[in-house]
């Protein structure tokens, strides 16, 4: 008696964290929203969305016994496709911040980053004051858009750091201000010896995490179990260093 009613209210418990983790979920799935234009957290590689962000999402869809999906999108839809349940998480380079706190919940963080500014050799900007009223190129509703409005009210908002990027190669920009590991990926990419990394500009410390919906508590304790599972056996290391080759041993 008592073997059945434990194995019952186990069912029962499974079943009220596939439910409460949404339709997607109780369907076997686990629909990852992300922008697949930020290498080398997410990019696409012949017919496939590849990077970090990838293997850790597919790490918790292997924990929650899922199967994972990805759904490619502009990075400033992946929260308003939470909200609407287009999507199970947002995994995206995403940085906790209070005002995303307002529409969605997050996991514990996986990754600290922080911005980086990419000028030109022989451009205008070469320190924080001449950065201030420049113009400055971001990818839309990241956190390199938030802070370029510390400096300027000049901003021109790109789909892709990519193209913000080649604007400032070619004259058009004035500085571009992205996630410091994305600006090492695209300067190494490019292979532009006119084009430089900035070291003398304090941009705050920024933590990355996974997006949940709103009222999905079970789902958050899950994924951060995952999380805390690769922090702790050597599988997120072996991830960063699989993108980051070059950098083992820095933050």
């Amino acid at each position: 008696m008592r073997k059945t009613l434990s194995l019952a209210v186990g069912l029962l418990i499974i079943a009220s964290l596939v439910l409460a983790a949404g339709t997607a979920l109780a369907a076997g799935t686990l629909t990852m929203g992300t922008n697949a234009e930020f290498p080398p957290f997410e990019y696409v590689e012949g017919d496939d969305v590849v990077g970090v962000d990838v293997e850790i999402a597919a790490e918790i869809a292997k924990d929650l016994g899922l199967d994972l999906v990805i759904e490619n999108m502009a990075f400033d839809s992946v929260i308003p496709a939470l909200v609407s349940g287009q999507i199970d998480i947002g995994v995206a380079a995403m940085t906790v911040k209070p005002e995303r706190l307002n529409s969605v919940d997050f996991s514990n963080t996986y990754y600290n980053a922080r911005q980086a500014c990419i000028v030109r050799k022989d451009g205008k900007v070469a320190d924080e004051e001449t950065l201030a009223g420049a113009a400055i190129g971001v990818q839309n509703g990241t956190t390199g858009d938030y802070a370029a409005e510390e400096y300027s009210q000049t901003i021109e908002r790109y789909a892709k750091a990519l193209d913000a990027v080649l604007e400032l190669a070619g004259g058009k920009l004035d500085a571009v201000i992205v996630d410091a590991p994305v600006a090492q990926n695209i300067l190494d990419a490019l292979g532009n010896d006119d084009l430089i990394l900035l070291d003398n500009i304090a941009f705050e410390d920024e933590f990355y995490a996974v997006a949940v919906p709103k009222g999905k508590p079970d789902l958050v304790e899950s994924i951060n179990k995952t999380i805390d599972r690769i922090t702790q056996d050597g599988t997120l290391d072996a991830i960063l260093l699989k993108y980051f080759p070059a950098t083992e041993g820095e933050e």
